[in-house]
């Protein structure tokens, strides 16, 4: 079974920056669509992110374009997320998602079929 490691959560203030990896336990060549998801309690799961399996087309929610920039790089079967100008309402538990798909195109954004989920790493933005 396909496993995906998320890291690099952490707290850090409002207007700083962090990055996060998603690190799948088997090869994934280049036909994953992959996407960051967040959720706080209580509140419904929110796509963040996404991106082709061969690193074309991101796709952004508005509330994080021009600050957010997803990638991969699938020669170490990792997906990223670098996190810019970090806001307090960026603060919830990030979720790296993947699903393969015909020549690795997610198509629709966000996508709620994802078949595999990382257990979720926490960031906390402060004020």
């Amino acid at each position: 079974q396909l496993q995906l490691v998320e890291s690099g959560g952490g707290s850090v203030q409002s207007g700083g920056s962090l990055t996060l990896s998603c690190t799948a336990s088997e090869d994934i060549g280049s036909n994953a669509c992959m996407g960051w998801f967040r959720q706080t309690a209580g509140e419904k799961r929110e796509g963040v992110a996404q991106i082709n399996g061969g690193g074309e087309n991101p796709r952004y929610a508005d509330s994080v374009r021009g600050r957010f920039t997803i990638s991969r790089d699938n020669a170490k079967r990792t997906l990223y997320l670098q996190m810019n100008t970090l806001k307090a309402e960026g603060t919830a538990v990030y979720y790296c998602a993947l699903i393969f798909t015909i020549n690795g195109y997610c198509l629709r954004f966000p996508r709620d079929d994802y078949k595999y989920w990382g257990q979720g790493t926490q960031v906390t933005v402060s004020s």
